[in-house]
């Protein structure tokens, strides 16, 4: 077991939706020496700035959490995009910490990068059983490639890098821009505004039947600080609640929470994704010890109240 306390940490991402609630874990883990690289002074997908920063932090530990990333309509919009910038990212601040001996490299992949049929639930050695589902598949690809430098690292060089594949997550902080936004913030944002102008009708992208798998913020956090310090292996690891809700379940759940009494119309012409998702946790708990604690509708008022009161103070992403 590491004894992360005493470490500098180099945590990418850090400002993020899930980054903040890593960088709380770690202040409540006692670490001190946490170097977050901010995005306008460090552009990670060039090659000099991920050399810079680097030799700015001297890492012990990277922990590897930014990404370009978005639901389904952002991943549709910029699949060219997502794949360069999330390729170009990890691969370039793996080597480098490489390069720089660096003791251990944490990186975060996505449930995006399992096959399109998958069967329920995912477990780690169906990783590579087929195509990821399109929408998603450059993201979830470029993502993919961390796994397999991770394990090349492991066997030609000893690199100590370990690989962990969250589900869809969900919280207060979340993104809740229309254009890039998940499913969750979404529909939040739709219900929660239908209510305040009176709004009747709310639509919602495809057809219901899709299924998901979502995780509280604040214990996939927990999850990632808890493979850091006990986790040292090349397999893959999901990170989830192990669970799964029909989007059109989830829809409901989500307007009855946020008090919204109208019509949900569902937009067939938009796409489903992949048609079901969830994962097979056991892993986590037995490696790690990692179990999900936050009740999924108790997860989701919290998010609702913390958008309500954003939209009070005028600081929500809109």
């Amino acid at each position: 077991m590491i004894e992360i306390s005493k470490k500098k940490i180099m945590l990418t991402g850090g400002a993020g939706f899930l980054g903040s609630f890593v960088s709380a874990k770690l202040k409540a883990r006692g670490c001190e020496d946490v170097f977050i690289p901010k995005e306008q002074e460090y552009d990670l997908v060039t090659a000099a700035a991920v050399k810079k920063v680097f030799r700015v932090s001297k890492p012990d530990i990277v922990i590897h959490l930014a990404a370009k990333v978005g639901g389904i309509g952002a991943n549709r919009e910029n699949p060219g995009k997502f794949f360069y910038d999330n390729l170009m990212m990890g691969a370039q601040l793996m080597e480098e910490a490489r390069l720089a001996g660096v003791e251990k490299f944490l990186a975060l992949g996505t449930i995006c990068a399992y096959p399109k049929l998958t069967p329920v639930p995912f477990k780690e050695e169906n990783l590579w059983n087929g195509y990821p589902e399109e929408t998603n598949a450059p993201y979830g690809l470029a993502k993919k490639m961390l796994l397999v430098q991770s394990q090349g690292y492991r066997q030609q060089y000893g690199f100590n890098s370990i690989f962990l594949l969250p589900v869809n997550l969900y919280g207060p902080g979340d993104n809740f821009n229309p254009g890039s936004s998940h499913v969750i913030p979404a529909l939040i944002k739709k219900c929660v505004e239908a209510v305040k102008s009176g709004i009747e009708e709310v639509t919602v992208w495809g057809t219901g039947t899709a299924t998901r798998e979502f995780l509280y913020v604040e214990d996939c956090a927990e999850a990632i600080i808890l493979a850091l310090e006990k986790y040292d292996s090349s397999e893959p690891v999901n990170i989830g609640a192990g669970f799964e809700i029909s989007i059109k379940d989830l829809a409901g759940l989500i307007a009855g929470l946020a008090g919204f009494k109208g019509k949900l119309v569902w937009d067939a012409s938009k796409p489903d994704g992949q048609p079901r998702r969830m994962l097979d946790t056991s892993r986590a708990a037995k490696e790690f010890g990692f179990k999900a604690s936050t009740d999924f509708e108790a997860g989701l008022k919290k998010t609702i109240d913390w958008y309500r009161r954003g939209l009070e103070t005028n600081v929500t992403t809109n």
